[in-house]
């Protein structure tokens, strides 16, 4: 999705698009880097001088509520944002680099089955974030 469809979400939903919010959507959605709100105010920054933390995190929350964006829980246990990747996808994330790849395809059905048995619990759905070194960083 590009940021302009991001913003067309967010108006749809009731959010005015400022110049904020703007420069915080396209620093969000060019990235491949799962990015903390400190980065995220870091790198718009470059783009609109005038923005302020609370309008960072502000706009990470709605555009999390709306689903376009995914929040990323890193070892160092900072959270960090990402954008949604297509249909029911992982993570892989560098732990040096900080670079974020979505893949496809789990079999976790016979370790969910076996958890649900043992803890009584409807499992409804999972995620899963692997962490390593990239090809370029290992």
């Amino acid at each position: 999705m590009s940021a302009e469809i991001w913003q067309e979400q967010l108006h749809d939903n009731g959010y005015r698009i400022t110049a904020a919010r703007r420069a915080v959507v396209e620093t969000v959605e060019r990235s491949t880097h799962a990015l903390t709100p400190i980065e995220v105010y870091d790198l718009a920054r470059e783009k609109y001088r005038a923005l302020g933390l609370v309008s960072v995190y502000r706009t990470l929350e709605k555009l999390e509520e709306l689903g376009i964006i995914q929040r990323v829980h890193q070892p160092m246990g900072c959270q960090a944002f990402i954008s949604t990747g297509k249909g029911h996808q992982h993570l892989l994330l560098c732990r040096e680099c900080g670079e974020a790849v979505f893949f496809e395809g789990d079999d976790l059905e016979v370790l969910m089955n076996s958890i649900s048995k043992k803890t009584g619990y409807q499992i409804q759905d999972h995620w899963l974030q692997l962490f390593g070194l990239c090809k370029n960083c290992k």
